[in-house]
């Protein structure tokens, strides 16, 4: 089955674009996709047909080949990060046509069900206003919904320093503010919710030790990102000073981001986003290589209907899997963007039996061009 056609879309979210990718075959099945949107959404909206240079004419089937040409042809101007997000739209895009054509979801190509369905933690059911009152209120509705794991970044709003620079520091008043918030989610949810906090990987050492320290009396289920990624030394500081679980893993792309973090043991848990770490084939691989030293595996999914649905695809056969992200305010707009929409009940997500990942992108919403709602 030859490839025959590249073709990117543009579509909307609540705070920035998303890319999706159709390649289509001489067969007449068509494999979808999804690519890393945010800032560069519309630059990889660009690229993406430029890959026809390589992959037309291509056996589609050949998945790891691709991953692998791709991936050296791309070596030259960096095969991570950009790169890195082109791979992981292919590479989806390569497993949802050979699950079609084989007339089976993704997961039975991977191994077979492992589990019936995938537990959840929200993400994005914060409220606009930042007290602890809205925050307490909102958790509470969400997990009367069903959601058993709540996540949050209570100290975005209250830092005196641009998150822009590369690791900075935190005031004492955004401190004091973000615990009073934390604090009261607790109070509303009680003992037996998680609660997860994402520092988005902003602090300095010092700042994230502070912060993982004052949340001590919480019971957090992990701190997420903590410090950059970039400096594994400086990851090792925080996790050996703070009491509680560390996670990270979104800002890390392929096995060879990973390789360190597993081998020196900086991570309790770790979070590769499908559409930035190399796609299903990539994701399947560090989930494995996590598996062997008993980490556990939480895919990122705030960046689109597709990254959940093919993170999901993965999870269903992998052992060692322990939430899937949602991001809750999201999912209005996920349901619009895909033909059938997400089954979301109960805090768990149902993944469809149907073949390759199991969903289409709605027509009306492509033709809705970006940023422009559906929703009334």
């Amino acid at each position: 089955m030859k490839i025959t056609a590249i073709n990117s879309h543009i579509g909307y979210g609540t705070r920035y674009p998303w890319v999706f990718i159709t390649i289509e075959t001489d067969e007449g099945i068509t494999g979808l996709g999804q690519a890393q949107g945010g800032i560069v959404a519309h630059m990889i909206h660009k690229a993406i047909p430029h890959l026809g240079d390589l992959l037309i004419g291509e056996d589609s089937s050949r998945i790891d080949y691709i991953w692998t040409r791709l991936f050296s042809e791309l070596n030259s101007t960096g095969n991570r990060g950009f790169g890195s997000a082109l791979i992981s739209a292919v590479d989806i895009a390569l497993w949802d046509i050979k699950g079609k054509r084989l007339g089976l979801p993704i997961y039975e190509l991977l191994g077979g069900k492992f589990r019936d369905n995938l537990r959840l933690y929200s993400n994005g059911w914060m409220p606009k206003e930042q007290t602890p009152e809205a925050y307490a209120r909102a958790a509470f509705e969400t997990i009367a919904e069903g959601h058993t794991a709540l996540k949050m970044d209570p100290f975005f709003h209250f830092d005196d320093v641009s998150p822009l620079q590369h690791g900075h520091n935190i005031s004492p008043t955004g401190l004091r503010k973000g615990v009073e918030i934390t604090r009261a989610v607790r109070n509303a949810v009680g003992p037996d919710i998680e609660i997860l906090i994402d520092l988005h990987g902003r602090y300095d050492v010092a700042a994230a030790v502070r912060v993982g320290k004052a949340l001590g009396e919480f019971d957090i289920g992990w701190l997420e990102e903590p410090v950059p990624p970039e400096n594994h030394d400086a990851l090792a500081l925080v996790k050996e000073q703070v009491p509680m679980p560390i996670c990270v893993g979104e800002r890390l792309v392929t096995r060879w981001d990973f390789r360190p973090i597993l081998d020196k043991q900086l991570a309790n848990y770790i979070m590769p986003d499908i559409v930035r770490c190399g796609g299903i084939s990539e994701m399947r691989k560090i989930a494995t290589m996590a598996e062997a030293y008993y980490i556990p595996v939480s895919p990122h999914d705030a960046t689109g209907p597709i990254t959940m649905a093919a993170g999901a695809q993965v999870m269903m056969s992998t052992p060692n899997f322990y939430r899937l992200e949602i991001a809750y305010s999201e999912l209005a707009h996920y349901n619009t963007a895909l033909t059938p929409p997400l089954d979301v009940r109960n805090g768990f997500y149902h993944v469809p039996e149907t073949p390759g990942i199991g969903h289409e992108l709605n027509p009306d919403y492509i033709a809705a061009g970006p940023n422009k709602s559906l929703i009334n």
